[in-house]
C-alpha cells in the first residue's frame, strides 16, 4: 500500500538520524548463529530494541503522515481526556491514540463500531513494546483521502486563528496600486486587467507571476505573495491590495491552494487579500484564509475596484443635491430676515408724525439759510464796493501815482526824497523806475 519493504543489514546501518546503530544493526544481521556450534550473539537489552524500532519508525515519512481506514473497537475514554481505541478491519488491528489536545470538537466521532478514517503517525510505545498510530484527525468513513486531507488541514489552521474573522480586513475604496498574484499564461490575468483598465484605469497593476497547478505550484504562489509585499521594503512601495487566485479547473488542478505554504503566506501578507480561486463552487483553504473570497478572478477585480462610472453619477448626484440644499438654505435665511423684520417693524413705534415734523422743520431750516445765505452775500458784497472805492488802486486809476522809495516805502511828500534818490513810480496800469534830478518848487 506505501511500497514499504524489508530493510537489508546495511540499509538499516546506514538510516540517517540514528547515531550508533549502525554497527548494530550490520550485528544483527551478520552474527545470527547459523548452528548451535556457532558463538552466542550478543544479548541486548529489550529497551535498546525497542527503542532502535522506535527510531527507525520515527524517521520513515510513509509513517509519519498517514492516513489510514477501519473500524472502531475497544474504545476507552480516559479521565485526562485522552482517546484509546484499536482501528481493525478483516485483515489486521492498530492501537491507536487521540490525545485530548488533538481530539477537541471531534470526539463524538469516534465511538465503538464506527467506520473511520484517520491521520496520524506510526510510533512505539516503549513501556509496552506496542506499535501504535498517533492520531491528531479523524473523518467518517465514505470521505475521499483528498477531501479528509482538507478537512484535518481546514480544523488545525482553524484551531490556530488562521481563519479567524476577527483579522479579516476591510479592502480599501480606492486603490492606487492593485497586486496580483496568477499564472502569466492564463485567462485569469487576462480577465483581471480587462475589467480593472473598465472600472478604474487609475490603479496600476503590479503583477507577480506564479505556478498555479503542479508540484511546484505551492511553493510558486506562496514565494510570488511574500514578493509582492516584501517585509524589508518600505509599506510605501506595497500594493493597497492583492488579489491570489487562478482560473476553473479540477480539484486536483486547485490543490496547490489547500498547500500550507500558500495558506502561510496569505496569513501573513501585510496587506489585504481577495482569493479567487477557480469557480463559485469551489472553496479552497486560501478563500477562508484570505480577507475576501471572490467566486473568480473577474469578480475579485470588481470587488478590489470602483466603478468610475458608478463614481462620477455618484458624484453629479452628490453636487446636484448639495446645489438644492443651498439653495433651501438661502431661501429659508431669506424668509427669515424678512418674517424677523416685519415683526421688528410692528413692535416698533408709529414714526410718520416724526417723520413729519422733521420734514417740516428740515424746510424751514433751508428757508431760513437760504435768506441768511442772501444777507451775507448781500452784506459782503457792500464791504467789497467800500473796499474797493477806499482801496488805493482805485485813486491810481483815477490818474494818480505812487511814489517809492528804493527800499519800497511810500515817499508821500516832495520833501522825503532827494536830488538823486532812486525812486518807483507806480500808476493804475504799471510802474517805471526813476531818478530825482532836481527839487522843483511848486508854485503858490
Amino acid at each position: 500500500m506505501w511500497g514499504l519493504r524489508p530493510h537489508s543489514p546495511a540499509e538499516l546501518g546506514t538510516i540517517r538520524g540514528i547515531p550508533g546503530h549502525a554497527e548494530w544493526a550490520t550485528e544483527i544481521g551478520a552474527s545470527r548463529p547459523t548452528s548451535r556450534t556457532d558463538a552466542v550473539a550478543e544479548i541486548r537489552p529489550v529497551w535498546q530494541v525497542v527503542r532502535y524500532l522506535r527510531e527507525l519508525i520515527a524517521h520513515d515519512k510513509a509513517l509519519s503522515d498517514l492516513w489510514v481506514g477501519g473500524e472502531i473497537t475497544n474504545l476507552t475514554a480516559a479521565s485526562s481526556g485522552h482517546l484509546y481505541f484499536t482501528l481493525k478491519d478483516q485483515g489486521g488491528q492498530l492501537r491507536c491514540v487521540f490525545f485530548r489536545s488533538a481530539n477537541v470538537g471531534q470526539r463524538n466521532l469516534v465511538a465503538n463500531g464506527a467506520s473511520l478514517i484517520v491521520h496520524g503517525a506510526v510510533t512505539v510505545y516503549e513501556q509496552r513494546g506496542d506499535i501504535q498510530l498517533m492520531v491528531d484527525f479523524v473523518q467518517p468513513a465514505g470521505v475521499g483521502a483528498q477531501q479528509a486531507e482538507f478537512e484535518r488541514r481546514k480544523a488545525r489552521f482553524e484551531a490556530e486563528g488562521l481563519f479567524d474573522p476577527a483579522r479579516k480586513r476591510a479592502l480599501p475604496r480606492f486603490p492606487r496600486r492593485i497586486g496580483v498574484v496568477t499564472s502569466a499564461r492564463g485567462a485569469a490575468f487576462h480577465d483581471i486587467q480587462t475589467v480593472l483598465e473598465r472600472r478604474w484605469p487609475l490603479a496600476t497593476i503590479v503583477f507577480r507571476p506564479a505556478i498555479v497547478q503542479g508540484e511546484e505550484a505551492a511553493v510558486s504562489v506562496a514565494e510570488a505573495v511574500r514578493e509582492i509585499a516584501p517585509v524589508r521594503a518600505s509599506p510605501d512601495r506595497w500594493p493597497d491590495v492583492l488579489i491570489v487566485g487562478r482560473g476553473g479547473g479540477a480539484n486536483d488542478d486547485l490543490s496547490a491552494f489547500n498547500e500550507e505554504p500558500v495558506v502561510r503566506a496569505i496569513f501573513g501578507c501585510p496587506i489585504p487579500v481577495v482569493s479567487a480561486v477557480g469557480h463559485e463552487t469551489d472553496v479552497t483553504l486560501a478563500d477562508l484564509v484570505a480577507d475576501v473570497r471572490a467566486p473568480t478572478p473577474s469578480a475579485a477585480a470588481e470587488l478590489v475596484a470602483p466603478d468610475r462610472l458608478d463614481i462620477a453619477r455618484r458624484i453629479e448626484a452628490l453636487r446636484s443635491r448639495q446645489d438644492v440644499r443651498i439653495t433651501r438654505a438661502i431661501a429659508s435665511a431669506r424668509d427669515s430676515v424678512l418674517r424677523t423684520a416685519t415683526g421688528m417693524g410692528r413692535r416698533l413705534p408709529d414714526t410718520a408724525p416724526l417723520h413729519r415734523r422733521v420734514a417740516l422743520n428740515t424746510d424751514a431750516m433751508r428757508h431760513q439759510l437760504l435768506r441768511a445765505t442772501s444777507e451775507a452775500r448781500e452784506r459782503i458784497a457792500g464791504s467789497v464796493h467800500r473796499l474797493e472805492a477806499l482801496s488805493p488802486v482805485a485813486t491810481l486809476d483815477r490818474g494818480y501815482a505812487l511814489v517809492s522809495r528804493a527800499d519800497g516805502s511810500p515817499a508821500s511828500r516832495a520833501a522825503e526824497v532827494a536830488a538823486g534818490d532812486a525812486i518807483t513810480v507806480r500808476w493804475g496800469d504799471g510802474s517805471h523806475s526813476a531818478h530825482v534830478d532836481a527839487r522843483v518848487e511848486s508854485s503858490p
